[in-house]
Protein backbone atom coordinates (compact mmCIF):
# COMPACT_ATOMS: atom_id res chain seq x y z
CA UNK A 1 0.00 0.00 0.00
CA UNK A 2 1.26 3.46 -0.89
CA UNK A 3 0.25 6.35 1.30
CA UNK A 4 -0.30 9.53 -0.72
CA UNK A 5 1.26 12.81 0.31
CA UNK A 6 -0.84 15.89 0.99
CA UNK A 7 0.67 17.47 -2.13
CA UNK A 8 -0.47 14.49 -4.18
CA UNK A 9 -4.01 14.80 -2.81
CA UNK A 10 -4.10 18.55 -3.47
CA UNK A 11 -2.71 18.15 -7.00
CA UNK A 12 -5.39 15.57 -7.72
CA UNK A 13 -8.13 17.79 -6.29
CA UNK A 14 -6.93 20.78 -8.31
CA UNK A 15 -7.58 18.81 -11.52
CA UNK A 16 -11.27 18.51 -10.59
CA UNK A 17 -12.20 21.75 -8.85
CA UNK A 18 -12.74 25.41 -9.68
CA UNK A 19 -10.21 27.87 -8.30
CA UNK A 20 -10.85 31.62 -8.27
CA UNK A 21 -8.79 34.62 -7.23
CA UNK A 22 -9.43 36.72 -4.15
CA UNK A 23 -10.51 39.58 -6.43
CA UNK A 24 -13.04 37.37 -8.22
CA UNK A 25 -14.41 36.24 -4.86
CA UNK A 26 -14.66 39.85 -3.67
CA UNK A 27 -16.68 40.81 -6.77
CA UNK A 28 -18.99 37.82 -6.23
CA UNK A 29 -19.52 38.76 -2.57
CA UNK A 30 -20.15 42.42 -3.41
CA UNK A 31 -22.74 41.35 -6.00
CA UNK A 32 -24.41 39.02 -3.47
CA UNK A 33 -23.68 36.11 -5.79
CA UNK A 34 -22.02 33.68 -3.40
CA UNK A 35 -21.84 32.16 0.04
CA UNK A 36 -18.37 32.94 1.35
CA UNK A 37 -17.36 30.17 3.73
CA UNK A 38 -14.33 30.34 6.02
CA UNK A 39 -13.25 26.79 6.89
CA UNK A 40 -10.36 27.77 9.17
CA UNK A 41 -10.31 26.67 12.81
CA UNK A 42 -11.68 29.06 15.43
CA UNK A 43 -8.22 29.75 16.87
CA UNK A 44 -7.09 30.93 13.42
CA UNK A 45 -9.96 33.41 13.30
CA UNK A 46 -9.12 34.58 16.82
CA UNK A 47 -5.45 35.06 15.86
CA UNK A 48 -5.78 36.68 12.43
CA UNK A 49 -9.32 38.06 12.25
CA UNK A 50 -12.47 37.27 10.34
CA UNK A 51 -13.56 38.23 6.86
CA UNK A 52 -16.63 40.44 6.99
CA UNK A 53 -19.54 38.73 5.26
CA UNK A 54 -18.15 35.19 5.56
CA UNK A 55 -19.87 32.29 7.26
CA UNK A 56 -17.59 30.27 9.52
CA UNK A 57 -17.87 26.49 9.18
CA UNK A 58 -14.77 24.69 10.46
CA UNK A 59 -13.32 22.14 8.04
CA UNK A 60 -14.01 19.28 10.43
CA UNK A 61 -17.77 19.96 10.37
CA UNK A 62 -18.17 21.08 6.75
CA UNK A 63 -19.90 18.01 5.31
CA UNK A 64 -22.16 17.75 8.37
CA UNK A 65 -23.18 21.42 8.27
CA UNK A 66 -23.70 21.40 4.49
CA UNK A 67 -25.75 18.22 4.45
CA UNK A 68 -28.98 19.08 2.57
CA UNK A 69 -31.01 18.34 5.72
CA UNK A 70 -28.89 20.41 8.10
CA UNK A 71 -30.38 23.47 9.82
CA UNK A 72 -27.87 25.77 8.07
CA UNK A 73 -29.23 24.71 4.67
CA UNK A 74 -32.84 24.35 5.77
CA UNK A 75 -33.04 27.83 7.34
CA UNK A 76 -31.30 29.50 4.39
CA UNK A 77 -28.20 30.64 6.29
CA UNK A 78 -26.33 29.19 3.32
CA UNK A 79 -28.20 29.70 0.05
CA UNK A 80 -27.68 26.51 -1.96
CA UNK A 81 -28.69 28.38 -5.13
CA UNK A 82 -25.60 30.59 -4.91
CA UNK A 83 -22.03 29.49 -5.45
CA UNK A 84 -20.21 28.25 -2.37
CA UNK A 85 -16.80 29.93 -2.20
CA UNK A 86 -14.54 28.29 0.37
CA UNK A 87 -11.29 29.54 1.83
CA UNK A 88 -8.77 28.50 4.44
CA UNK A 89 -5.43 30.06 5.39
CA UNK A 90 -3.58 29.30 2.16
CA UNK A 91 -5.71 27.14 -0.13
CA UNK A 92 -4.79 23.54 0.74
CA UNK A 93 -7.70 22.62 3.02
CA UNK A 94 -10.20 24.50 0.89
CA UNK A 95 -9.10 22.62 -2.25
CA UNK A 96 -9.66 19.29 -0.52
CA UNK A 97 -12.95 20.52 0.96
CA UNK A 98 -14.29 21.59 -2.44
CA UNK A 99 -13.47 18.14 -3.82
CA UNK A 100 -15.37 16.54 -0.94
CA UNK A 101 -18.42 18.78 -1.44
CA UNK A 102 -18.38 18.01 -5.18
CA UNK A 103 -18.58 14.35 -4.22
CA UNK A 104 -21.68 15.23 -2.15
CA UNK A 105 -23.25 16.69 -5.30
CA UNK A 106 -22.55 20.41 -4.99
CA UNK A 107 -21.90 21.87 -8.44
CA UNK A 108 -21.64 25.63 -7.86
CA UNK A 109 -18.53 25.52 -5.71
CA UNK A 110 -15.03 26.96 -5.78
CA UNK A 111 -12.14 27.89 -3.55
CA UNK A 112 -9.92 30.96 -3.34
CA UNK A 113 -6.34 30.62 -4.53
CA UNK A 114 -4.08 31.73 -1.68
CA UNK A 115 -6.92 31.69 0.87
CA UNK A 116 -7.05 34.20 3.73
CA UNK A 117 -3.51 35.37 3.00
CA UNK A 118 -4.55 36.51 -0.50
CA UNK A 119 -7.84 37.94 0.75
CA UNK A 120 -6.08 40.05 3.40
CA UNK A 121 -4.22 41.95 0.70
CA UNK A 122 -7.28 42.46 -1.51
CA UNK A 123 -10.53 44.33 -0.95
CA UNK A 124 -11.93 42.17 1.85
CA UNK A 125 -12.55 43.84 5.20
CA UNK A 126 -10.89 41.93 8.04
CA UNK A 127 -12.67 42.38 11.37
Amino acid sequence: MTVKSIQSLVNSAMQEIKTITANEAYEMLEGNNCNLIDIREINELDNTGRVEGANHIPRGMLEVYLDPNSPIIQNGQVDKNKELVLFCAGGVRSALAVKSLKEMGYEKISHIDGGFAAMSSSGFKII
